[in-house]
């Protein structure tokens, strides 16, 4: 009698929303191994049946992919994959999504709320309350995001929802994207700027939402502080690589920046203090902006379902990166 078939195997290698294990654990013809289940927790035990394998913080490299020989896609649970060594992935295969949509809103939201905390001093002034001072030092200070002139760079997912939500507050908003037409960023309603220098120069504060690599690695530095308007404000909630934090440091002391919002850091996690907490002007969040309930529900629905589509034949491509593997399969 012939042998039964072999039903893919998806491993989900470290914890995701409770929603997105449902979905997987729902759907016949595969078999599935998550964090807590009897497996245990030896990756190299784990990953060496797997198909497929969600990943949030996990490196996936050549090392990784020994461990998973069978392995025909990843997906990253978020919208980042600097931890994913793509070209070994592509080299070897292996397909690499990720769920697009998910947190968007949710950073969106993350970057308006860095920019009401450092306009508003709320750090401070809310020190100063819990030290019994009713009337804080340095409130005048604070300042109103209408009127205000907001360049955000990087017109995809987050950064066209950051748009609406400044334009919401009265803010005039302008956009750098040299991949996004013109036309369509003026369609949207917002000024489009050709020319990032004089973009910076105009604007008030300047908000980054662009993917890490080689090209943005870096990027934040002296000559681009330099280039800001005196007094602005500078709100990262994309990668921590994308800004030279001792050029930042110097900025904000001397003055030339008034502050800055971040939700991420150069070293994730934090291995040790960071000179750049010292400062009042700094509002700092450990790269939490996605991590909403509805934003880690929505990564681990849309994760599980990537997988799931993918298992079948029909990934969406929108959500791969390496989309050569699937030309090539």
């Amino acid at each position: 009698m012939p042998s039964e078939a072999r039903m893919p195997h998806v491993v989900v290698v470290d914890p995701i929303h409770p929603d997105g294990i449902r979905r997987l654990s729902e759907t016949p013809g595969i078999t599935l191994d998550h964090p807590g289940a009897p497996a245990g927790p030896d990756l190299a035990a784990r990953l060496r049946e797997a198909d497929a394998a969600i990943v949030r913080g996990t490196v996936v490299n050549a090392a990784f992919l020994d461990l998973a020989p069978r392995l025909r896609m990843v997906c990253r649970h978020g919208v980042g994959y600097d931890l994913v060594d793509v070209p070994e992935m592509t080299r070897r295969g292996v397909a690499v999504m990720i769920t697009p949509e998910a947190n968007a809103a949710s950073v969106a939201e993350h970057a308006l709320m860095l920019m009401l905390a450092v306009a508003r001093r709320v750090l401070p002034v809310d020190a100063g309350v819990r030290r019994g001072q009713w009337r804080v030092q340095g409130q005048s200070e604070t300042f109103e995001l209408g009127g205000r002139r907001v360049l955000i760079l990087g017109f995809g997912r987050i950064g066209t929802r950051v748009a609406r939500l400044c334009a919401a507050f009265g803010m005039h908003v302008a956009v750098h994207d040299p991949f996004m037409p013109a036309g369509t960023i003026r369609g949207a309603g917002y000024e489009a700027v050709k020319d990032r220098e004089a973009g910076l120069a105009a604007a008030d504060i300047v908000t980054l939402h662009l993917p890490a690599g080689e090209a943005t690695r870096g990027m934040v530095d002296t000559a681009f502080l330099a280039a800001m308007k005196p007094g602005a404000v500078l709100i990262n909630t994309a990668r921590g690589t994308l800004v030279d934090e001792a050029a930042l440091e110097a900025a904000l002391r001397s003055g030339h920046l008034s502050a800055a919002g971040l939700d991420v850091l150069r070293v994730e996690p934090m291995k040790e203090p960071v000179s750049l907490l010292a400062l009042e002007n700094l509002v700092v969040t450990p790269h939490v902006a996605a991590s909403t309930a509805e934003g880690l529900q929505r990564m681990a629905w849309d994760a599980a379902g990537n997988v799931l589509s993918f298992l079948a034949g029909c990934p969406d491509p929108d959500a791969v990166i390496n989309r050569e593997v699937l030309r090539r399969a």
